[in-house]
């Protein structure tokens, strides 16, 4: 969908209908208003619901115990909060141990794994560069990546930055994630975007770590820089971010590092790491609250940093209002959700216009941020257990608070079974039990070689000293196979995409006698996972 801004006139009639529909006002038009250049549905910041009488107070009295609480209840072993409010930090803390076992605690230093809260920095980034000239939101990926491509070639020639960042491009819900699983780098995998199916263009909405990680990458090609470099330039450096970064191997510097838990068969453990270089602007920063709380003072002070204007307000202001619907309302007595440019965009119950986004890697990291403009008020929670609803939780119940005095439900409640379907094995043959009395498999030796396919790269089948292996990728991840039933063998992938339990057929086909191609299910969501001999 595309937002245009509608006429003066128009506008300035909606106004006039809401100021008929607020206390003590009257619905008439003053012969002024058609010379404001007002936008269709704009209300003015007062009509909202005033906040509760030290609600703000109350909120930051409480934070303790309710990050206390929540890491009791759901096992993560730590956190780290930081709240700002009126230019300053009101509240930074760490709570828990950085790894399960060891006794290092958390502190306001302790560098984490950020996964998705990426977006929303990655968005301030391109908003210096568009204040700076370089770029502009409606600037067309094909202008700074001329050999760019999607599936259409409409999309391919019209597809913009704002377009990729608002996930509005039509590719696919998480498309070129499991080529990351596999090893691939970035520049392969945006190229081999052109291969997945897209939905509507602009008027569809499906999450994509590497759509948005292209319009990054486009403003990046701009301005002639790396995008680790752009972002340590344009952001990290201006605010003096000195633990923050877009390299995995800047966190590993760091010995104050939270270490990832992942949840295996109902406890949190610290089995996993996740390099996320190649979708660094969707997923891959890193970073502590000390650094966070900077950014975020920046984004309520309106892009004003010590004074000074590091991005401007027009630059900013399309990443922070509604550019996709992101969950349309599914009744008529349902709010809709909006995405912005790398922000979730909605509207309180109060009226208040709020900002927000999490993180979250299955293999162990849990991350939220939300910005109450019109309160001037912000959080951050960083945890180091996978997203179980602990970062969403305490953010709630201290927005509750700050907006109402008191939080209106136990948001862990809520969250925790929702974000619990994250783990949800993949694979056709997960939680079944194999047949008592499978088909016999060929010789092994007939399965044995090479099959390629243009989007996954070639995959290998090899004989190994207790069975056939599958091997994949430029990493060559290697799993071994287990006969199932006949020329359909077992496999059981671990990854960000692949969580807990998972376990996925590799099916052979045999035509004429001769093996030609194997089908992976857990990588068919494109319907892209065959491969030819």
């Amino acid at each position: 969908m595309v937002l245009c801004s509608p006429s003066i006139g128009r506008g300035a009639a909606r106004f006039a209908l809401a100021l008929a529909l607020l206390p003590g006002t009257a619905a008439v038009l003053p012969v002024q208003a058609q010379t404001i250049p007002l936008t269709l549905g704009a209300f003015p910041p007062e009509d909202v619901v005033p906040l509760a009488q030290g609600g703000a107070e109350k909120a930051l009295a409480d934070l303790p115990a309710s990050v206390d609480s929540t890491l009791r209840r759901s096992g993560v072993p730590g956190a780290a909060v930081a709240v700002v409010q009126g230019g300053k930090t009101v509240f930074a803390r760490g709570f828990g141990v950085r790894e399960l076992g060891k006794p290092a605690p958390i502190d306001t230093a302790t560098v984490f794994q950020l996964a998705s809260l990426s977006k929303p920095i990655a968005a301030t980034v391109v908003a210096a560069q568009v204040t700076a000239g370089v770029v502009a939101w409606d600037d067309r990926i094909v202008k700074h990546m001329p050999g760019f491509a999607l599936k259409d070639p409409y999309v391919t020639a019209h597809v913009t930055v704002g377009d990729m960042f608002a996930h509005r491009s039509g590719l696919p819900h998480a498309g070129g994630d499991t080529l990351e699983d596999l090893g691939f780098d970035r520049n392969t995998i945006l190229q081999r975007l052109r291969l997945l199916p897209l939905a509507p263009f602009r008027i569809s909405y499906a999450y994509s770590n590497f759509g948005l990680t292209t319009g990054a990458e486009a403003v990046a090609r701009a301005s002639g820089q790396s995008w680790e470099e752009l972002s340590q330039k344009a952001l990290y450096g201006p605010l003096g971010m000195t633990a923050t970064s877009s390299r995995h191997a800047d966190l590993l510097k760091h010995e104050n590092r939270a270490v990832l838990h992942s949840w295996e068969g109902g406890h949190f453990a610290a089995l996993l790491q996740r390099d996320a270089d190649p979708e660094a602007p969707a997923g891959g920063v890193s970073s502590n609250v000390t650094d966070l709380a900077a950014w975020m003072k920046l984004v309520l002070a309106n892009g004003r940093h010590n004074g000074q204007e590091l991005i401007a307000p027009a630059a900013l202001l399309p990443a922070l209002r509604a550019q996709a619907f992101s969950s349309p309302a599914p009744s008529i007595g349902a709010r809709s959700g909006f995405y912005g440019f790398g922000f979730n965009v909605t509207v309180d119950a109060d009226g208040r216009p709020a900002m927000s986004h999490s993180g979250a890697f299955s293999v162990g990291a849990g991350t939220t941020v939300r910005f109450l403009p019109s309160a001037d008020i912000a959080i951050v929670v960083l945890t180091n257990g996978g997203p179980v609803g602990v970062a969403e939780a305490i953010a709630s119940q201290f927005m509750d608070t700050v907006q109402y005095g008191a939080p209106t439900r136990d948001w862990y409640d809520l969250f925790h079974p929702r974000l619990m379907t994250y783990y949800d094995p993949a694979g056709d043959l997960a939680g079944k039990t194999a047949p008592a009395n499978p088909a016999k498999a060929r010789p092994a030796a007939d399965y044995v070689g090479t099959y390629q396919s243009a989007y996954f790269g070639p995959a290998r089948i090899s004989q190994g000293a207790n069975g056939l292996v599958l091997s994949l990728g430029p990493g060559k991840l290697s799993m071994p196979l287990t006969h199932w039933d006949g020329d359909t063998y077992a496999v059981a992938p671990r990854s960000e995409n692949a969580t807990y339990g998972s376990r996925s057929s590799v099916r052979f086909v045999v035509r004429k006698g001769r093996v030609v191609e194997l089908k992976i299910n857990y990588l068919d969501g494109e319907g892209l996972a065959t491969w030819t001999r």
